[in-house]
């Protein structure tokens, strides 16, 4: 235990960060940091319990409490308030490949299980975390590490998310030869395309890929498999597949009309935005100069909202099925976002779209509501279907299923879990390493 009065004698202090109008202005991360002192009196207010159950990963009475990752959050704790901060890395790293993804876009069930939350505020544990990774990109403390041998064996790995990665992390530190095959242009999956730059700096995923990269995992880009690469022939390249392919089929909602042009799903216009940044031109679905309406409360539904207002929409409503009851008070940041441009909570609930109505040209012009006062038309131009996923896409599941030697096969990340969050992506992708390796060489040392 780093200071053992810490917890009493210092108040949990969070990053800070930009002004909501300020931060709409580009799609840069908008979280500050602390002082060294600052982070350090944050570390020690950790209690080392007695039962650190931050480190759990359980679920109890249908919750999830503590690190799905059991990463061992007391330990690098005491080693950043005794300054110790290569000490802290090295225990950071035992369990966590990707603190700095962890550190951004994570929602901390490790603070949800803090014993100090129960009597007051929780343990910065997820900024400590980014903290303590961020500070060994900056001082040359991680460097490439790639196998001193290898194994012999090949895995060839489909799908370039954080399971995916996860993955082949684990497996290449074991000294099997890594393929990553990927159908987009860029690795990376949900953590490239599917999550904002303002929440994870698309250079911090790059900088993680160039470095798998120097250890020796392959990334074959722009490689549809089941079109341009066969079942068989993975079969014939590689000594055990994993399929990591994530879960993006949307689930549809029911209205009446012809939606025609200007309704999208929620992740499609995410990776239309993200990928229009990355090539420097107009993505083909814009909320420029639109009045928009999103479906959904998720994540994806905050991040489709957000990057809306980026773009320059004029309008913004998101249509809740649920009632306000069912959500935290406390303001996600896009919900800040909202509320300091339009002056309002955006927010509708208990409210559904019964139809859409569109122009003679099949623009979307209004949406119908369903709400608790009766019905009523709202004049939308753009509406983004964020309503949740229905599971991994077909093309994905048919080559998977038309692999020759099952007994080969793998799966990981949200094609098993469903669409879940990237944390426990990386804790199945890291279960899936364990499985893999146990079977080409008849015990691992992955846990």
């Amino acid at each position: 235990m780093g200071k053992i009065t810490g917890f009493m004698e210092f108040d949990r202090m969070e990053r800070p960060e930009r002004p909501p109008l300020n931060r709409l202005e580009d799609d840069k991360e908008f979280h500050g940091s602390l002082s060294h002192r600052q982070r350090r009196e944050q570390s020690g207010r950790c209690m080392d319990c007695g039962v650190p159950f931050c480190q759990a990963g359980i679920q109890w009475e249908g919750e999830r409490l503590g690190c799905p990752l059991h990463n061992l959050i007391p330990e690098w704790n005491e080693m950043l308030w005794m300054g110790n901060l290569a000490h802290a890395l090295s225990r950071l790293l035992k369990t966590n490949p990707f603190p700095e993804f962890t550190g951004r876009v994570c929602p901390a069930f490790c603070e949800r299980a803090c014993l100090c939350g129960r009597v007051g505020e929780p343990v910065t544990v997820r900024d400590n975390e980014l903290a303590i990774i961020e500070y060994a990109f900056q001082n040359g403390l991680i460097q490439a590490r790639p196998p001193q041998r290898r194994s012999g064996m090949r895995v060839g790995i489909v799908g370039s998310g954080p399971a995916g990665l996860a993955a082949a992390y684990f497996l290449n530190r074991r000294g099997h030869s890594v393929t990553v095959l990927e159908r987009d242009s860029q690795p990376g999956g949900l953590l490239t395309y599917g999550i904002p730059s303002m929440k994870l700096d698309k250079a911090v995923v790059r900088r993680r890929l160039d470095l798998m990269e120097q250890e020796g995992i392959v990334f074959h880009t722009g490689v549809n498999v089941g079109t341009d690469i066969t079942p068989a022939e993975l079969d014939e390249n590689f000594d055990a597949v994993l399929f990591a392919c994530g879960a993006r089929k949307p689930r549809p909602v029911e209205y009446e009309g012809q939606s025609g042009s200007g309704v999208c799903f929620g992740l499609d216009y995410l990776i239309d935005a993200a990928k229009s940044a990355e090539t420097g031109t107009e993505p083909l679905c814009s909320a420029r100069g639109k009045r928009v309406a999103i479906i959904g409360a998720g994540d994806t539904a905050s991040d489709c909202a957000a990057v809306a207002m980026r773009q320059g929409c004029t309008d913004l409503t998101q249509i809740i099925r649920k009632p306000a009851s069912y959500y935290p008070p406390k303001a996600d940041y896009a919900r800040e976002e909202a509320e300091a441009r339009f002056g309002r909570d955006v927010r509708r609930f208990e409210t559904k779209v019964r139809a859409v109505a569109c122009n003679e040209d099949g623009e979307l012009t209004a949406v119908t509501l369903t709400t608790p006062q009766g019905e009523e038309v709202l004049e939308t131009d753009l509406l983004l279907v964020a309503s949740g996923f229905s599971g991994c896409e077909e093309d994905s599941l048919a080559a998977r299923e038309a692999m020759p030697c099952p007994e080969k096969v793998f799966s990981a990340g949200d094609m098993v879990l469903g669409a879940s969050l990237v944390v426990l992506a990386i804790a199945d992708g890291r279960r899936a390493a364990a499985e893999i390796d146990k079977w080409l060489m008849g015990y691992t040392n992955i846990q």
